[in-house]
């Protein structure tokens, strides 16, 4: 993932590659979505990223009480 698309990633319809070539559809709605539901749960969704080698998406959700 780009280091100038990082701070974006998580923003509605954001796309790294807006282009029309990019060989991937989308919508740029699918980690907006994501993180919605995470959050509505009281957890957190985040990356880390290599540009260029890969990046990893992860979430943490609080135990349950009791």
């Amino acid at each position: 993932m780009p280091p100038e698309f990082q701070d974006r990633i998580f923003d509605r319809f954001s796309q790294a590659d807006s282009s029309d070539r990019r060989s991937k559809g989308g919508t740029g709605l699918g980690l907006a979505i994501c993180r919605s539901i995470v959050e509505a749960h009281g957890g957190r969704l985040a990356f880390t990223s290599e540009p260029g080698v890969r990046t990893e998406f992860y979430f943490e959700l609080p135990l349950p009480a009791g």
